[in-house]
């Protein structure tokens, strides 16, 4: 059994693969499934009375054997039915027991963050879920896509390597896409944060990509190197880029030489297919610390404003954010325990990163029973409805047995602006 407990999973539709945090090294590990070979095929099988998955299912599959279920992923999103032998399945089922049996290796797992291409509500829902089903607080469970896991990955890496821009560009056996890291212009007086984003810069289906495999053409070669190179040219035009990665089963074969060159020339090039479960994984670890500094990715899907209320946390007062910028709405959600001074009302500032709005809201605390300072404990939660409305409830809990919970509560709900604009604003 490994012991890593802050595990970073990429899922996709052909594979999954796991990356996790060992404290005796300096980045995460990638489980390996061969030598140099981090790649689960997202197969799920039952044979001879027990259940089987990646390499050994996909196996059976390929012979007839047994029952195995070749699409998981794609079912499980769209939550249909499957038949495996004799039963009927919930494919969300089938997938989570997928997970639950990739991840058998590892004990005690803390924190689990789950990588895939997208992601929505919907798909958050279901990761979490699986997440839980694993036993794993839903509180310790994110789900992020590839964007935002080359993100978590850079800004675990040395600075020089994305001191300007950084590309990524993935390839499979038909198309090509390139994304940039880029910093954002926040210029908002009341943070000196970095915020950083990734950009798709360019995506391109490329036929002669399709006659690389499974033999390599040597007239095809040379065309599709001429076409990448031509894309690398565009892509890095005007800009100042510090390091490129490379990432896909396609650039596994060396058919791109004329390119190589252009990427390598005067920045630092990288080939692997483990970054985006690291990325993962590199969420995990700074979720396990609670580690606010460091840079904060943005983008459309983005919550582009905060909400906090005036605290005294550790003898310093100030505004504290019970919703920051940067989370997706759907995942804004929360619930604390505080206590209350000899106070009438309290104060809410919602502030947006663009810096174009600020305004202070009151909630009265009319009706709350008088007690004396710091045994008012008062329960607030914090509840998205959608993306632009988030409701405040505020709820006498008493304070043990001395003064017994009231019937008291007060909602307040805040119109924000939602997702859309504001980040183009910094771009």
């Amino acid at each position: 059994m490994k012991k890593g407990h802050i595990l970073g999973y990429d899922i996709n539709e052909k594979n999954c693969q796991i990356s996790f945090y060992d404290e005796t090294k300096d980045e995460p590990e990638t489980l390996e499934t061969a030598a140099d070979n981090y790649q689960i095929p997202l197969v799920i099988g039952y044979f001879q009375e027990r259940w089987i998955y990646g390499k050994e299912a996909k196996r059976l599959a390929t012979v007839s054997l047994g029952h195995t279920v070749t699409d998981l992923f794609e079912r499980a999103v769209y939550r249909e039915k499957v038949r495996l032998g004799e039963k009927i399945y919930d494919a969300v089922w089938l997938l989570a027991k997928f997970v639950e049996l990739s991840l058998e290796k590892f004990e005690n797992i803390e924190f689990l963050t789950f990588s895939t291409p997208e992601t929505d509500i919907d798909m958050s829902k279901m990761l979490k879920g699986i997440g839980q089903h694993l036993g794993i607080p839903k509180s310790h469970v994110f789900v992020q896509d590839y964007k935002e896991s080359f993100c978590q990955y850079m800004i675990f890496q040395p600075k020089e390597l994305w001191q300007y821009e950084s590309a990524l560009f993935f390839c499979d056996d038909q198309r090509i896409k390139a994304y940039m890291l880029r910093k954002l212009n926040v210029n908002t007086g009341h943070t000196g944060g970095t915020y950083v984003t990734v950009d798709e810069v360019a995506n391109a289906h490329m036929k002669e990509l399709a006659a690389l495999y499974p033999i390599i053409s040597e007239e095809k070669a040379k065309d599709a190197d001429a076409a990448f190179k031509s894309m690398i040219e565009n892509v890095f035009e005007k800009k100042v880029v510090s390091s490129v990665y490379l990432t896909g089963e396609g650039f596994e074969k060396n058919w791109y030489p004329d390119s190589q060159k252009v990427l390598c020339n005067g920045r630092r090039a990288f080939l692997g297919n483990n970054l985006y479960s690291k990325g993962a994984c590199y969420t995990s670890i700074r979720k396990c610390a609670s580690a606010e500094e460091g840079p904060v990715y943005l983008d459309e899907s983005k919550l582009m404003e905060r909400i906090a209320l005036r605290m005294r946390v550790n003898g310093q007062e100030g505004w504290y954010p019970i919703v920051s910028w940067g989370e997706h709405w759907y995942e804004a959600d929360g619930q604390w325990e505080v206590l209350l001074e000899d106070v009438s009302s309290i104060e809410i500032l919602i502030e947006s990163l663009d810096g174009e709005e600020m305004r202070v809201e009151e909630v009265s605390l009319e009706g709350m029973p008088a007690r004396t300072d710091y045994s008012l404990r008062i329960q607030v939660e914090v509840l998205f409805l959608d993306e632009k409305t988030c409701r405040l409830t505020f709820k006498d809990i008493g304070f043990g047995e001395f003064f017994p919970a009231t019937d008291f509560q007060v909602e307040k709900v805040i119109q924000l602006g939602g997702t859309n604009g504001q980040f183009n604003s910094m771009s």
